[in-house]
């Protein structure tokens, strides 16, 4: 079972990156694809000019980063400006962004690649103009950069798995007993979601009995959110025999919880990332087995803009990679003071 799902991920990533690297998605024309960069805080002349550049815009997971750095902004006294994407795919209107960014010699950027690989030759170009240059969430293939502020996503990826193995061992399930797992990514094109597929994984094999399997055939609704629940049901149906299903990231774990609520699916126990309405609602359900993964993503921001300041005044940091943390939410916990002082910020 181990070698055989190993080879099933190896075969997943691989696929991951020929997409990348070979076939960045099309663009219609005339498709609205992103937003220019717009005020987010009270502009004002004297004060230094930071660009966010968002994965995608209107999604709550991205709102509460917007949140951060307008916050960030007002605390400390500089001009924030929000751009991004209305695709999670769409990392070549993330490179015009960046482009603006140099154009309007911005004092420093903060950015969430939608493509880990494709974006890093324009993150590169900028970072060499000597602008600052923060990740925020996820991380690039290259070193031209400052710092990054994100999720240890292989840790959080096992966390999830664990979850998911205790979530299904409370509705008594033997060792012996069939359980199959079905999990949906929402982009091929990140390195947060191959780590978040490698953790959870790694963790299942050395860990889960012999008979609960991984379904081979993991879908991707490759950042178009408006397919989440067409391809959430679709899984279910031609996997009947599913017995949990793991969202990667926040759309994919919205469309599987908004169709096991409409489906009145019980039966199936779902572990996300993130804490979008559609799984909150899960979560305090006593009917539901649910659970997901919070991120602080409005800590990303915030101190990202932080950092950004003390880097445009000279001061030099010692670290490239601050792993902002995350906390299971499932019914036990999010009482908890712990999730609810970042259920509180985001």
């Amino acid at each position: 079972m181990k070698k055989k799902l190993i080879a099933v991920l190896c075969c997943f990533l691989f696929g991951l990156c020929s997409c990348s690297e070979n076939a960045p998605p099309v663009q219609e024309e005339n498709a609205e694809r992103g937003q220019e960069f717009e005020p987010l805080t009270e502009i004002k002349k004297e004060q230094k000019n930071i660009y966010l550049v968002v994965k995608a815009l209107n999604n709550s997971y991205w709102d509460v980063v917007i949140d951060g750095a307008r916050s960030a902004g007002e605390a400390f006294g500089c001009n924030i400006w929000y751009g991004g994407t209305y695709s999670e795919t769409d990392w070549q209107y993330q490179a015009d962004l960046l482009d603006q960014c140099m154009q309007n010699h911005a004092d420093a950027v903060l950015i969430s690649p939608d493509d880990s690989v494709m974006l890093a030759p324009k993150i590169t170009q900028t970072y060499s103009e000597g602008i600052p240059v923060i990740l925020i969430d996820t991380i690039a293939n290259t070193d031209s950069y400052d710092l990054c502020y994100m999720t240890d996503n292989l840790i959080a990826g096992r966390n999830a798995a664990s979850e998911m193995l205790r979530l299904i061992q409370q509705r008594d399930f033997q060792d012996s007993d069939d359980v199959n797992i079905g999990i949906m990514v929402g982009s091929v094109a990140s390195q947060t979601i191959n780590e978040r597929l490698a953790g959870f994984f790694q963790f299942w094999t050395q860990n889960a009995p012999e008979n609960w399997k991984i379904i081979p055939d993991i879908i991707s609704y490759d950042g178009n959110t408006g397919l989440a629940e067409d391809l959430a049901s679709e899984m279910l149906q031609n996997h009947p025999e599913i017995t949990g299903v793991y969202g990667t990231n926040n759309g994919p774990t919205a469309g599987f919880a908004k169709t096991l609520k409409a489906q009145n699916r019980t039966d199936i126990s779902i572990v996300g990332f993130d804490y979008s309405e559609s799984i909150a609602e899960l979560i305090n359900s006593p009917d539901f087995s649910a659970a997901t993964m919070l991120q602080k993503q409005f800590d990303m921001s915030y101190e990202g803009v932080r950092a950004a300041l003390s880097l445009i005044d000279g001061e030099e940091n010692e670290i490239k990679f601050v792993d902002t943390g995350v906390v299971t939410v499932n019914r036990q916990t999010l009482s908890s003071p712990e999730v609810q002082e970042v259920l509180t910020r985001n």
